[in-house]
C-alpha cells in the first residue's frame, strides 16, 4: 500500500509536471518575431491591434535593406518568423534564396486574390498601391494620361523619377515588358530617358516637390504618398501643387503593385506567424492599413480611406504579380542597356 502511494503521488508529480511545462511553453510561444522592412509608424498600429485582440506578442527587427542576408547568415538559428516588405520584389527575393515557406491557410486564400499572392504561397500581398503620374496643376497637365505619354516629346526636359532601377520602376518597367514587349518597352525607356529634367535621383515625394518648385511637370509616384504628404505639414504645398494621374484608363489600367509578407523556412513560432498573417489580410487589419498608410486594401470589399476615396476610382492593370515578376529581370536590364540612371 506505501508503495502504491508513493507511485500514485509520483505519477501525480510527473502529470502535474508534465502540464507545468506545457503551460509554460504555451505561454513562450504566444509571441511572432518579425523582420520589417516597413516602418514602424506603418505597422505598429496593426500589430498593436492584433496583440489587444490575441495576446500574442509582437517583436519587431526594423531594417531599410539587408534581411535576406541576415536570414542567410542566420540559417536554422534564425529567430525571425515572418518577414514584411515594401514590395513585391523583395519577396521574390526570399523565395529565390529558399529563405521561405508556403503559407497554408484557407483563410489567407479567401481573404487575398490569386493575382496578389503566390501561386505555391510562398509569399501574400497585404496592401495595393497605384504607380500614378503626378502632374502639375499650374502648368495645367492634362488628367488622362498613359505611361507612354512620358516618352512623349512634347514633355522634353519635364519629367522627374527616382531611379529606374528602383523596384517601383522595376515592376512598372516590369508590366510594361508584359504588354508591349522589350522591343516597344526599350523604346519608351529611352524616350523617357530623354524627357527627363535632371538625372533619376530621390524618393517620390522629391520628385513632387520638384513639380512644385517649376523643375519639372510631371514624375511617378506611388499612390500613398500623396496622402503622406497632405498630412505632413511641411509637404503639404508640395501636393497641393499636383494632381494625381491614374494613367492608361482607356487600354490596360494602371500598373499595381503590392506590399507583402513571407513566412521564414525555419520559423520558430508557425502557429502564432500564421495567425499573424490571417489577421493582416482580414477586414480589421487592411482598415487600419488603409486609414494610416492610404494604401487600397487587398482584401475585396474593404473600403480605402476618405481622402484615398476622393481621388476616385480607377482601372487597375489586370496583370497579376506573379506573372509582373517574371520580367523584372528583364526589366533592370532593360534600364542599363538605356543607361537610365546614368
Amino acid at each position: 500500500m506505501i508503495c502504491t502511494g508513493v507511485n500514485m503521488h509520483l505519477k501525480s508529480m510527473l502529470t502535474l509536471l508534465a502540464t507545468g511545462l506545457l503551460v509554460s511553453s504555451n505561454v513562450l510561444s504566444q509571441e511572432v518575431n518579425i523582420y520589417s522592412y516597413r516602418q514602424p509608424h506603418l505597422i505598429e498600429p496593426v500589430l498593436s491591434r492584433f496583440t489587444e485582440q490575441t495576446g500574442i506578442k509582437t517583436n519587431v527587427v526594423y531594417a531599410k535593406e539587408g534581411i535576406t542576408e541576415r536570414l542567410k547568415r542566420e540559417g536554422r538559428n534564425s529567430p525571425a518568423d515572418i518577414v514584411l516588405t515594401t514590395e513585391i520584389g523583395l519577396l521574390l527575393e526570399l523565395v529565390e534564396n529558399d529563405l521561405v515557406q508556403p503559407i497554408q491557410s484557407p483563410l489567407v486564400t479567401t481573404h487575398v486574390p490569386a493575382n496578389y499572392r503566390a501561386e505555391d504561397g510562398k509569399w501574400v500581398g497585404l496592401t495595393l498601391r497605384a504607380r500614378s503620374i503626378y502632374a502639375s496643376k499650374e502648368r495645367q497637365v492634362a488628367k488622362d494620361l498613359n505611361y507612354e505619354d512620358l516618352a512623349d516629346p512634347r514633355f522634353k526636359g519635364k519629367v522627374c523619377t527616382r531611379p529606374g532601377k528602383h523596384p517601383y520602376n522595376i515592376g512598372l518597367i516590369a508590366s510594361m515588358i508584359a504588354s508591349k514587349g522589350e522591343a516597344e518597352t526599350l523604346k519608351w525607356l529611352q524616350g523617357v530617358k530623354d524627357n527627363l529634367a535632371r538625372k533619376p535621383q530621390g524618393n517620390d515625394r522629391e520628385q513632387v516637390k520638384a513639380i512644385k518648385e517649376g523643375l519639372c511637370d510631371v514624375s511617378l509616384g506611388n499612390s500613398y504618398y500623396l496622402g503622406a504628404m497632405l498630412s505632413e505639414p511641411s509637404e503639404r504645398a508640395w501636393a497641393e501643387a499636383v494632381n494625381i494621374v491614374f494613367p492608361n484608363q482607356s487600354n490596360r489600367g494602371t500598373h499595381v503593385n503590392a506590399s507583402g509578407v513571407a513566412m521564414t523556412r525555419y520559423a520558430p513560432h508557425p502557429d502564432t506567424a500564421l495567425k499573424l498573417v490571417e489577421f493582416l489580410t482580414d477586414t480589421e487589419a487592411q482598415k487600419i492599413y488603409a486609414e494610416v498608410n492610404f494604401e487600397y486594401p487587398v482584401k475585396p470589399g474593404v473600403p480605402s480611406s476618405a481622402l484615398v476615396s476622393s481621388w476616385g476610382e480607377f482601372k487597375r492593370d489586370n496583370l497579376s504579380l506573379p506573372e509582373m515578376a517574371k520580367y523584372r529581370a528583364a526589366a533592370a536590364r532593360l534600364v542599363d542597356k538605356v543607361d537610365f540612371d546614368g
